[in-house]
């Protein structure tokens, strides 16, 4: 980042001057929401735009997929994300000249996003042609208390000079079908990101309402094909000692309230704009607005100073449970709260809603719900706010009927959950790396056991979550088959991983591992209520149409699972052909072909060993508990040079592996490439939205990666890894019910009770008992740190016909019974801070793709 034009303020970012060139970008880090409504950064002025936004969570449009290629079972139903009427345009005139930041002679100007208080505020000097000089603040919010309510306000003061002031307050219903990126790239000639918006074709929102109701401005909706119905209403309070006139103008797609103040120097006019939006799957519109009206009349009632102090208290206690706190590294610092600002504006107040990839900051993906909500978001969730990641939860089981008929039609028992969805339809057209990856409902069950461990909430275990486990432990059952050529094995084919470059394969290491912890996890909580509540079971079982003879199938299954392992090279391959293939020469490939599915047919990525993001890295990770430290060097020395970081989500799992296994400046290199993804623009798409999944995984960097935090099988464990030259780090972290502060230092970790119950835990392998008074632990016994990272794989020569190293304390042989070793002198815990520049990208062996 500009430091200039962003300095560093650790509970602030700000943007010290204005610059048109990057609006994309800003529009991104200075978005505001709460899980239910989100607004984009865009100016106030409404004119200088990269892509207008203002998103609801799950309020999609759906419209027909065409395939060139008809076959049966293909996805048939597309769904976007709809960029509902935007109430933030507020424009501005002083004597007929309209404020406009890219042309305006600006004094001063600051825009800051309160992570502290979760607010947007611009504070602008603007010098009119004739000389005068008006000063212009401003604040947005979209509130955590009350989640269908937008407070914006917008105050005028003119420092010299009498002025006729016009103010025009808007709700604009832009109807350009699409998002406006398709619009100018086909007008440009450029290629479409196809990780972008789809276009529509047709008029998406029909007009139901526009009126005027108690002095209120009203617009309503209805979508076209989904049905789905929209209100918004505005409020408008105005504050002036000078002389005002009103009017006010309602279209079907515009409604505005225009301000003429005849402006005296020294004395401010003060606009107060209060917005309710409320949506549904059928409600009219008119119903719709009922209940806007209630919104704002508690929200006026209150009065905005009000609404602004119950935001801050309610941010107050988010900052309370989640923050990190980085002594001594103040650009750390700013870029780790940024990042868990928008894990909380994701989530706060998402409600019955998922969780989708790019939060409502843009409409990058469609706003689609992914996989890696489970992976990536809900382990912040659980450990800081387990409410938030049961709501996540229970947004799964609500699609649990629609996972169920997408498994019978592709002939399948049991539930299959979407790879890509907002409605619970799966809404990938390519089928393989879309609907393949059968993966996804492994994650929902990790996810699930992860959360009902470390809250304990075995209500929801018993009574939703069993349906999960049931149902996506009998996907897998199905799926899969027996082969008894030699030893007896159970087998997964023709599946999707995670990584994309490679589709379609048998025996995915990360797809099979993950359904062996599914199918065990189903047999562990089935067995569970047998033992302790039959009557419970008894109901579930009836529920489900359980049979006794099904857990026990599970069962076999898990325990004869294939989990590839290749002897002559000493790693688990990604799959039963992916050693087979040439290595990809990431070396020679230019470095403007970057990303490589922007530039490379599927089929030529396919054919070569070649990662988006590593898999099985992340298995290793997930499953650390499975395999040994010897095992997860071995593969991450493989696969780590032949993986692109292409996907926002491969650096941080390399980070808490490249940790574990002793690559430090590698590990913290991955580490800042992370923190950055979206501040630094690494993969030059942040115009398009925050990439959550990323943010959630920078709080696992820190506490699972350099606090080494694990809770396999319900024990909670740390063995830090801290960066040297780091003077320390406090997090909080919850654990059946109550919450821990830890402080992690070079030389000890300090834990303490703040609330609940005392709670025991590891510390590199050795119980402590945690309570209301700090209990210190030394961290000695520090081992060697091994220099750099794994080599690069060169083109043309294979990794695969190469033997391992026997000095790098690998044990080769299936891994399903085998612990987390820790061999002395293999695990060192001394770090290196050898980076001049935290933010510059990862100089490692692929093409830069930020």
């Amino acid at each position: 980042m500009d430091r200039t034009r962003f300095p560093v303020d650790p509970w602030r970012l700000v943007e010290s001057e204005y610059d048109a060139a990057d609006l994309g970008v800003t529009e991104t880090l200075f978005a505001v929401s709460n899980g239910y409504l989100g607004l984009r950064g865009n100016v106030e002025e409404g004119r200088d735009t990269h892509l207008h936004g203002t998103f609801v969570n799950g309020f999609h449009e759906t419209w027909p997929i065409e395939h060139a290629e008809e076959a049966f079972g293909l996805a048939r139903v597309g769904q976007t994300i709809v960029n509902v009427p935007d109430p933030k345009t507020i424009k501005l005139y002083v004597d007929d000249e309209p404020l406009l930041l890219t042309t305006a002679d600006l004094e001063h100007y600051e825009r800051t996003l309160d992570l502290r208080e979760g607010l947007l505020r611009r504070d602008v000097l603007w010098r009119t042609s004739s000389g005068k000089r008006v000063r212009i603040t401003s604040t947005r919010m979209a509130s955590v208390e009350e989640r269908h309510l937008a407070v914006l306000t917008f105050e005028v003061e003119m420092l010299d000079g009498d002025a006729s002031l016009v103010i025009s307050s808007q709700l604009l219903n832009r109807q350009d079908g699409s998002d406006e990126y398709h619009v100018r790239s086909a007008a440009m000639g450029e290629g479409v990101d196809p990780r972008r918006a789809d276009t529509f074709e047709h008029r998406v929102l029909e007009p139901r309402l526009h009126e005027v109701r108690d002095d209120r401005l009203l617009l309503g909706y209805r979508t076209h094909n989904s049905r789905m119905t929209i209100a918004t209403m505005v409020e408008h309070r105005i504050e002036t000692e000078d002389p005002l006139r009103r009017d006010v103008v309602v279209e079907e797609d515009l409604a505005k309230e225009v301000f003429r103040i005849e402006a005296t120097p020294g004395r401010s006019v003060r606009l107060e704009k209060l917005v309710a939006v409320h949506t549904s799957r059928g409600v009219p519109a008119r119903e719709l607005a009922d209940r806007c009206t209630r919104t704002l009349d508690r929200a006026s009632g209150r009065g905005v100073p009000a609404l602004h102090e119950e935001h801050a208290r309610t941010w107050e206690r988010f900052w309370a449970e989640s923050d990190v706190e980085v002594d001594g590294l103040p650009d750390v610092q700013q870029a780790v709260r940024w990042n868990l600002f928008q894990l909380g504006q994701a989530a706060m107040r998402a409600g019955s809603h998922g969780i989708a990839a790019k939060g409502l900051t843009g409409s990058g993906y469609g706003g689609h719900y992914f996989w890696d909500t489970e992976c990536y978001v809900l382990p912040f969730l659980t450990y800081t706010h387990p409410q938030a990641a049961r709501n996540a939860l229970r947004f799964r089981h609500g699609m649990l009927d629609d996972a169920r008929r997408r498994a019978a039609e592709m002939a399948q028992y049991g539930a299959l959950f979407p790879w890509r969805t907002i409605n619970g339809h799966e809404a990938s057209a390519y089928f393989a790396a879309g609907t393949a990856q059968y993966h996804i409902n492994a994650d929902i069950s990790y996810a699930l056991m992860k959360y009902a461990r470390a809250t304990g909430d075995r209500q929801f275990l018993c009574s939703q979550g069993v349906d999960l486990l049931v149902e996506t432990a009998r996907l897998w059952a199905d799926l899969g088959f027996w082969q008894v050529n030699g030893d007896k094995s159970f087998h997964l084919h023709a599946v999707t991983g995670p990584d994309e470059y490679n589709t379609v394969v048998n025996d995915n290491f990360f797809t099979n591992a993950m359904a062996r912890h599914n199918l065990c996890a189903a047999v562990e909580v089935v067995r569970e209520l047998e033992r302790t509540d039959l009557p419970q079971l008894r109901r579930a079982a009836a529920r489900l149409g359980l049979q006794r003879s099904e857990v026990a199938e599970w069962e076999r299954i898990s325990e004869h699972m294939h989990i590839p392992f290749d002897e002559d090279y000493g790693i688990h391959p990604q799959d039963s052909q992916f050693l087979e293939r040439e290595v990809w020469d990431l070396e020679g490939t230019p470095a403007e072909n970057a990303p490589l599915l922007l530039h490379y047919h599927p089929l030529v990525i396919y054919r070569f060993q070649v990662l988006k993001q590593a898999d099985v890295v992340l298995a290793l990770y997930l499953l650390g508990d499975q395999f040994s430290l010897g095992d997860k060097r071995a593969d991450f020395d493989y696969y780590d040079p032949i993986t692109t970081g292409d996907s926002s989500l491969s650096a941080v799992v390399q980070c808490i592996i490249a940790a574990e296994v002793g690559y430090h400046e590698l590990a913290l290199r991955y580490f800042y490439d992370a923190l950055f993804v979206d501040l630094a623009d690494r993969h030059r798409n942040a115009a398009d939205g925050v990439h959550v999944a990323s943010t959630g995984g920078v709080w696992s960097t820190l506490v699972g990666g350099f606090a080494g935090m694990r809770d396999h099988g319900g024990r909670l464990t740390f063995d830090p890894r801290f960066p040297a030259g780091w003077a320390g780090m406090t997090f909080r972290m919850r654990w059946h019910g109550s919450r821990l502060r830890l402080r992690l230092t070079q030389e000890a970790l300090t834990l303490v009770v703040e609330v609940g119950e005392p709670v025991e835990v590891e510390v590199r392998g050795e119980p402590v008992e945690v309570g209301t008074r700090p209990v210190t632990v030394p961290l000695e016994g520090q081992g060697p740190r091994m220099e750099g990272g794994p080599l690069p794989h060169r083109g043309g020569e294979s990794p695969s016909r190469r033997k391992p190293d026997p000095d790098a304390g690998h044990e080769p042989g299936p891994t399903a019974d085998r612990g987390v070793e820790h061999a002395p002198g293999v695990v060192p815990h001394s770090w290196s801070h050898e980076l001049d520049d935290p933010t510059g990208p990862v100089p490692v062996r692929r093409p830069d793709v930020r």
